[in-house]
């Protein structure tokens, strides 16, 4: 089968074609036909090598991806029923795992980590998905406000940030979200309920909404200490790039960590779900063949994409 990987470690033109020998599903797998694979940031550490401490003893080629669409073609044995070949799925995918991650032609994950397509989305809509609401989800479980309660979100255009608003909208929170002048409209189009300017001095523009702080925040641009002071003393922070703190004044810090969900089968069934209801909107910024995948990985660390790049594999 047809994969995209790298041999060694390096820049976007380190990613080639590969062709690697047809997976095989095993007890409690199940293997997937891809049709498109979204491209994510922490693919671009795999390229580099910034997830190699999380692989010892693995040998190259490393397939990226984490976030797949496409249609069952083999069930291992012993499955539960819950899946069927021929249905439409999306899957949450381990990339620094054995098996590898979801650009590839077909892949072998546990069926816990996958759930039912969403309803009315293509391939390329539905594969933008889990991974990056999933994170938000657990995110927003960290910092645990309740409803009718107050949280802040940073980087709110962003597809992490923008699903936080999303969720934290559907929770009957009260969001208060950043954007820059070109992103308001889209960041408000969220659900956001008050927008403030980002950059350096978003925690004392959140200060200005809320005097005594937020009791929950969630750190999508990753501004660790800097958006510390927006957080109500006691109150709690959700950091999405691993930092853990400390934060004074009683603020406790929880990074999250997508990996951690991975076969949390109920929440990324309820996350398919609200797409479905139009809860979650889904964003594709291109789509490119899978043999375009140095492109991809050019555009998003040039910045600026909006919504999600994805490789087609149909």
């Amino acid at each position: 089968m047809k994969a995209i990987g790298v041999e060694e470690f390096g820049g976007p033109d380190a990613l080639r074609a590969l062709e690697l020998p047809e997976p095989q599903a095993g007890p409690g797998e199940v293997r997937i036909r891809v049709h498109a694979a979204a491209v994510n940031p922490t693919d671009v550490m795999l390229r580099t090598g910034g997830h190699a401490v999380r692989m010892p003893g693995r040998r190259p080629p490393f397939v990226p991806g984490m976030d797949a669409a496409g249609v069952i073609d083999q069930l291992g044995p012993g499955d539960d029923g819950r899946l069927s070949v021929g249905q439409r799925v999306i899957a949450l995918v381990l990339f620094v795992g054995p098996r590898g991650g979801a650009y590839a032609e077909q892949i072998v994950v546990p069926a816990a980590s996958v759930v039912p397509a969403p309803e009315g989305a293509s391939f390329a809509e539905a594969s933008t998905l889990l991974m990056n609401a999933m994170t938000a989800r657990l995110a927003l479980d960290a910092v645990a406000v309740p409803a009718g309660g107050t949280v802040a979100v940073t980087g709110a255009a962003g597809a992490v940030g923008g699903y936080a608003v999303e969720l934290a909208t559907a929770d009957a929170l009260t969001v208060i979200a950043d954007a820059a002048a070109r992103d308001v409209e889209r960041v408000r189009g969220f659900g956001a309920d008050h927008i403030v300017e980002r950059g350096a001095e978003v925690a004392a523009r959140v200060r200005t909404l809320v005097p005594d702080g937020v009791p929950g925040l969630v750190d999508g641009s990753n501004q660790t200490t800097e958006v510390v002071p927006a957080v109500a003393d006691g109150g709690a922070l959700a950091s999405l790039r691993g930092w853990a703190g400390p934060a004074g004044r009683g603020v406790s810090v929880h990074p999250v960590m997508v990996a951690d969900a991975l076969t949390d089968t109920e929440r990324l069934d309820a996350l398919s779900r609200q797409a479905a209801d139009g809860v979650l909107s889904l964003h594709v910024a291109d789509v490119l063949p899978a043999d375009e995948a140095a492109k991809a990985h050019r555009l998003l660390e040039a910045g600026g994409v909006r919504g999600r790049l994805v490789l087609d594999f149909s």
